[in-house]
């Protein structure tokens, strides 16, 4: 080598290390050390807070570029700072025109995002920037090109705290590692982060996928494990007045986020859990707890719209729910006290990043788009629900548990039904089951509804404010079919069986039983709205139920009514609206079977009370159609009083029973004492003793009423007499003797027959006048009455008898009628006859006197005889006196029996002139002698007894005299001798 090169590669080296030496000096000590100072003085100059950086370090061979110990804000109180930042340069940024970085780690950052309660971000007031024009933006402008190897976060902390809610929200994550590989603002390039963050309370948030800034995407995982939830409840706190008690939450999802062309994002494989949660209102009530929420197999698509739930699962949710006085639901009442928030202020808003700011913007969902949410799979499992109605009084409140609930393959935007399975129990043993399909839009369902148990006891307060009833017990059991059609108009079908056992109601005003029955069986039953209602049949097995009459008329229904205001808003009568055309629902039964029942009557207007109860109540009723005219049969049959037979047959149309009725009831062996009340209050005497038989048959037609009252009373005796006000005077006793025949029977028809359409047409009256007539008639003519009991009777009055004048001598005639009234005495044996003898003066007195005179003449010529010895019959009736010795005899007689002499002037009279008048003196004062018109009256009644006891083989103590009477003979002469009847 040549000297001159020698020397002049000595230069160049020379050259060289001074340059290398120099580039060292600046690079490793100069540079940095203006740099540090250059960045505190701006760090002065515009930060608003103390703000420094330590020591900055660069390396000009490798270049690298180290920052230590950047801390902003206050000493102990810094906002924003790290340890170490370190970068790593790359030459080939000089032909690949882009700034590539090999590497960026910053250590133990650490960064305090704090919002206060004017909602300022404290970042935001860190720096104080002069104010810049603003740039264009230029649409065909290209990002700076970069690329950074791996950027790293080693032992970052993060302090979040936003005081604008109305409980200030604080956390912190104070192991915060994050790792980028390959970003680049270059083109279809695309870096691989890994983030986790983890804070000193719980809680873990581990991100990992890929992201790209041109377009601007990114795809991956995130994670959330046990997330409390108390960390952002005051944001959901401010929104619904709902305190936490407990919440934590778990997430995990795949994502995809693309903002390219507009902002797509896709969530798949989105796993929630909620384990424990627990909510309660602002005055501490509880409103909700639940075991545990997972959410799995979900896909969220902000694009579609469209939010799919694979399946959800949860666990033992407890919550309650009430009905308040006012009539609002208490979660209403709490959602409207929450005072609404004001608007967010400008200020509040986070800055965008450069990154966001340089990216498209989101483009709006389009207008009136609604979401989709469909729900695969859900289960709910064990819930328990509190519902409460204190609008009620007493207030009700009712547990629905276990709660257990499956939707599956449900649209909200009713892309198809989805199927619904609900299985719950009801209060204590109530059990509720329902399955089907359900459509939103529009609204149907299909469902098999089923219940057990239900306890209608739950009804009490609302039944309270209407009736004074205490339900006492009641089991609802259903088995149904409800198709729901639409619900505008509603259009609804339930078909099924329906069922309540052990219903039993009280009257809580006398305390006793009112209603009940062991069960109420509905089969075939086939509801369909505004249209019919049909049950094939309903089987009553041991109803029972309780009537009453109180002392002033009214009943015990209507003690139990509670008289209800007046609707104050009711319209007035012109201001109604017009009755709707549609026609009435149908209502179709095909029949109605009554085992076993019972009933209690009593009426206690009367004095004794009087009570009677009916049992053994079986039978049925045919069909009732409320579109047919035919009328429903009835066949029922029971007894009174455990013994005595009910029996109810024939037809009836019970929604026109005006149109068609035939109806036949009776009655048999009712034990009359039990109608003591009614005997002593409407006619004044006990009953001692008798049965009853009735038979009843009303027929009507058109309105047209026909009716048969057939009675029958066996072996009825009276009582004693009982003080009654509304008793009638009527001869009972013996109209019940003439009524009452041989084998201790009255029976007596009563027909009705008349116009119900006629307002004034009453069937009682009319039957009790009826009643009331027969016994006057029959005390007023009781010989009319028995004497059609025998034939050839008609209705001839056996109760006189006439006798020629002056005689007692009975005819053809009345001997023929006295026949004829033995023979109906002895079918009516209650019965006693009394005889009244009776003689007239003016037809009898002549005759009897006549008789008298003979008499008198055969007596005073038989004692004149016996004075002279002659010989005489043995009674002085057996002469036959001359006419010869009876004018001598007469003289005697005038003296003797009218006690007077005959008047002077008769002396001048001839012999048979004088007789002549003494004769008819003589008849004169005999002719009106009561001695002897009562002598025949007596032998009249005489000669009726003999007769009837003789011939007619009456018993004589049933014929009894009456003291004779005078009366007045008939025109033809005859005189009548009147006889009565008298109940033993």
């Amino acid at each position: 080598m040549k000297p001159y090169m020698y020397k002049g590669l000595i230069r160049a080296i020379g050259a060289l290390l001074t340059a290398l030496a120099l580039y060292s000096l600046l690079g490793f000590l100069i540079l940095p050390g203006i740099a540090l100072r250059v960045a505190n003085q701006q760090l002065a100059n515009y930060a608003t807070t103390p703000a420094k950086i330590q020591r900055i370090e660069l390396n000009p061979f490798s270049l690298e570029v180290t920052l230590w110990g950047l801390n902003i804000g206050e000493p102990g109180k810094e906002q924003v700072g790290f340890e170490r930042l370190y970068a790593n340069l790359q030459l080939d940024s000089l032909w690949t025109k882009a700034l590539h970085l090999s590497d960026i780690e910053l250590e133990k950052s650490k960064t305090e995002v704090l919002f206060g309660k004017d909602g300022k971000l404290n970042l935001i007031g860190l720096f104080k920037l002069p104010a810049s024009e603003p740039t264009p933006v230029d649409p065909d402008a290209k990002p700076f090109p970069l690329r950074i190897d791996r950027i790293k976060l080693v032992d970052g902390s993060l302090h979040f705290k936003d005081a604008r809610p109305s409980e200030a929200i604080e956390f912190l994550y104070d192991k915060l590692d994050f790792e980028l590989k390959n970003l680049s603002t270059l083109p279809e390039d695309s870096a691989n982060m890994t983030l986790v963050a983890i804070g000193p309370n719980g809680g873990q948030i581990d991100w990992t996928g890929n992201f790209s800034l041109i377009p601007l995407a990114s795809e991956g995982k995130l994670k959330i494990t046990d997330g409390k939830m108390k960390a952002f409840w005051p944001y959901v706190r401010d929104a619904v007045p709902l305190d936490l008690e407990s919440g934590v939450v778990s997430l995990s999802t795949d994502y995809k986020l693309n903002l390219s062309k507009q902002t797509e994002l896709l969530l798949n494989n989105v796993a929630v859990s909620i384990a424990p949660f627990a909510i309660k209102a602002p005055d501490g009530r509880p409103l909700a707890r639940l075991e545990r929420l997972d959410i799995s197999e979900t896909t969220v698509d902000l694009a579609k719209q469209q939010v799919v739930v694979g399946k959800i699962r949860s666990h033992k949710l407890e919550t309650w729910a009430a009905l308040e006085a006012d009539g609002q639901l208490d979660w209403q009442k709490l959602f409207a006290s929450q005072p609404s928030k004001p608007a967010a202020k400008a200020n509040a808003e986070p800055p965008s990043t450069p990154a966001a700011a340089d990216s498209p913007k989101p483009e709006p969902a389009t207008p009136g788009k609604p979401w989709q949410v469909l729900l695969n799979d859900v289960q709910l499992r064990d819930y328990k629900v509190h519902l409460a109605d204190r609008k009620a009084q007493p207030a009700v409140e009712l547990e629905l548990s276990p709660l257990n609930l499956d939707l599956q393959k449900f649209d909200s935007l009713n892309g198809s039904p989805f199927l619904l399975k609900l299985d719950t129990g009801v209060g204590k043993q109530g059990k509720l089951t329902a399955d089907g399909e359900v459509n939103l839009a529009p609204v149907s369902a299909r469902l098999n509804v089923q219940t057990k148990d239900i306890d209608l006891r739950v009804a009490q307060s609302y039944i309270s404010p209407f009736i004074r009833l205490e339900l006492r017990s009641g089991m609802l059991g259903s088995d149904l079919a409800v198709n729901l059609k639409s619900t505008d108009p509603l259009a609804l079908s339930v078909t099924g069986r329906a069922q309540v056992d052990q219903l039993h109601t009280l009257d809580t005003l006398k305390t006793r039983d009112f209603l009940k029955w062991q069960q109420l069986v509905v089969e075939g039953l086939n509801y369909q709205h505004g249209d019919s209602l049909s049950i094939d049949k309903i089987n009553l097995l041991q109803p029972y139920a309780r009537f009453m009459i109180n002392d002033d008329r009214t009943t015990n229904i209507d003690d139990l009514l509670i008289p209800q205001p007046a609707d104050a808003g009711a319209k007035p009568a012109a201001a109604k609206p017009t009755a709707s055309k549609d026609k009435p629902l149908g209502i179709h039964i095909g029949g109605i079977a009554i085992n076993d029942g019972s009933a209690n009557f009593a009426d206690f207007s009367l004095t004794p009370n009087f009570a009677t109860a009916i049992q053994q109540l079986n039978g049925s009723i045919g069909t009732i159609d409320s579109r047919q005219a035919k009328p429903a049969s009835v066949d029922i049959k029971g007894k009174v009083d455990r013994y005595a037979p009910v029996t109810i047959k024939g037809a009836v149309n019970p929604f026109d029973p005006m149109a068609s009725l035939d109806i036949a009831t009776s009655f048999k062996r009712v034990e009359l004492t039990t109608l003591t009340p009614y005997s002593g209050k409407f006619a004044g005497y006990r009953i001692r003793k008798g049965r009853l038989n009735l038979d009843l048959h009303y027929v009507i037609v058109k309105g047209q009423l026909k009716a048969e009252n057939k009675v029958v009373v066996e072996q009825l005796q009276l009582g004693e007499k009982v003080d009654s006000p509304d008793a009638v005077s009527l001869p009972l006793k013996l109209a019940i003797a003439l009524l009452k025949d041989v084998d201790g029977k009255i029976s007596i028809e009563l027909p009705v027959s008349g116009d119900l359409n006629n307002p004034q047409f009453s069937v009682m009256p009319i039957v009790w006048q009826t009643l009331r007539n027969l016994i006057v008639k029959a005390a007023a003519a009781p010989f009319k009455l028995i004497g059609g009991l025998v034939a050839g009777g008609g209705s001839q009055d056996l109760g006189t008898v006439a006798f020629a004048p002056g005689s007692s001598e009975l005819n053809k005639d009345a001997e023929a009628a006295l026949v004829k009234l033995s023979q109906a005495l002895k079918e009516r044996p209650a019965l006693r006859l009394e005889i009244e003898g009776t003689a007239a003066k003016s037809s009898d007195g002549p005759l009897l006197a006549e008789q008298r005179l003979e008499r008198e003449y055969q007596y005073n010529y038989y004692k004149m005889l016996q004075r002279r010895g002659d010989k005489v019959p043995a009674k002085a009736n057996l002469l036959e006196v001359p006419d010869s010795e009876k004018g001598p005899l007469l003289e005697g007689i005038y003296r003797t029996r009218l006690k007077v002499q005959p008047p002077a002037e008769w002396k001048d009279l001839g012999k048979e002139e004088r007789t002549a008048k003494m004769r008819e003196q003589v008849i004169q004062f005999w002719s009106s002698s009561e001695v002897l018109l009562r002598e025949l009256g007596q032998e009249r009644a005489s000669s009726i007894k003999d007769y009837l006891v003789d011939k007619g083989q009456l018993a004589d103590d049933r014929v009894y005299f009456i003291d004779a009477q005078l009366g007045e003979a008939e025109k033809d002469g005859k005189v009548v001798t009147p006889l009565h009847l008298d109940a033993e």
